[in-house]
């Protein structure tokens, strides 16, 4: 029997948790202390919906990770803790993740 460890994000290392529908892909950053979402994105956004009208692509959800890394930035964070929640790191996920990298995130 595999026992995960339970990922947790801190005030100074916040958790990145990315959950991927079919239809859309959705990032929050989570401080998990104060139980208190700091930033979120999806392909849900006016910002995103603009750019990208179909959201189950990967260049949509690379733009959500640009954009969650901006917002996190302008909140003076950079180091975060990765959470894909179970899902194979592939495809939109990757995307996204490549995308917060580019604006500046560490993880």
């Amino acid at each position: 029997m595999i026992i995960k460890r339970k990922i947790v994000g801190t005030t100074d290392k916040p958790r990145l948790c990315v959950f991927c529908s079919n239809e859309h892909i959705y990032a929050q950053i989570i401080d998990d202390t104060k139980c208190f979402t700091i930033v979120s994105c999806s392909t849900l956004d006016k910002e995103v919906r603009s750019e990208f009208p179909i959201g189950r692509t990967c260049k949509a959800s690379e733009f959500v990770g640009l954009i969650i890394g901006k917002r996190l930035l302008e909140k003076d964070v950079q180091k975060v803790v990765f959470d894909k929640r179970n899902k194979p790191y592939h495809g939109r996920i990757r995307a996204l993740a490549e995308g917060a990298r580019k604006a500046g995130l560490i993880f």
